[in-house]
């Protein structure tokens, strides 16, 4: 997946059926069952001293956040292939570069939009100053990225493959 504007977002049709099928869950059960729990909270009492309610109160605020998130996300997002294996760095590929030209200081990370972030691999967003200095760079090649504190990072690309999930 990637975002090649403030408003679209390219994802795999994997990944939009899978987000869709999140949305409706959210929007249809999950809102169902929040309101059950905020009703029988109501029901306890008090509701200034009822930790029950505040709790379903601010799970409901939450999962409503996530529902407008998704709305907008699939909204505009455009529905295309995986990448292609080019050797060319590109949102949706797994990239492994070395730290300044030390083949043995390695990170292996998934170019990928938050959505697709899991606890299997590292992601890094396409726009995020590692993201933007590997994207488009092919496997050989050196790539730049600025640092927080301003000074310039040196990366080697070691491997670029498409993500398998």
């Amino acid at each position: 997946m990637t975002q090649t504007s403030e408003n679209v977002t390219w994802l795999t049709q994997e990944a939009y059926d899978k987000l869709k099928e999140e949305l409706e869950y959210l929007s249809g059960p999950a809102r169902t069952e929040i309101a059950a729990k905020i009703a029988a909270a109501r029901e306890e009492g008090d509701l200034r001293e009822n930790g029950g309610y505040h709790a379903a109160k601010e799970e409901q605020g939450k999962q409503e956040l996530r529902v407008r998130q998704l709305t907008q996300l699939l909204e505009h997002a455009k529905v295309g292939e995986a990448p292609a294996e080019s050797g060319v760095v590109a949102p949706g590929m797994v990239v492994t570069i070395a730290f300044d030209g030390d083949e043995d200081d390695t990170l292996t990370f998934l170019l990928a939009s938050r959505e697709y972030a899991s606890d299997d691999i590292e992601t890094y967003s396409p726009q995020s100053p590692l993201g933007t200095g590997v994207n488009g760079k092919k496997v050989g090649e050196d790539a730049q990225y600025e640092l927080p504190n301003g000074k310039l990072a040196s990366v080697k690309i070691l491997e670029a493959k498409p993500y398998q999930g």
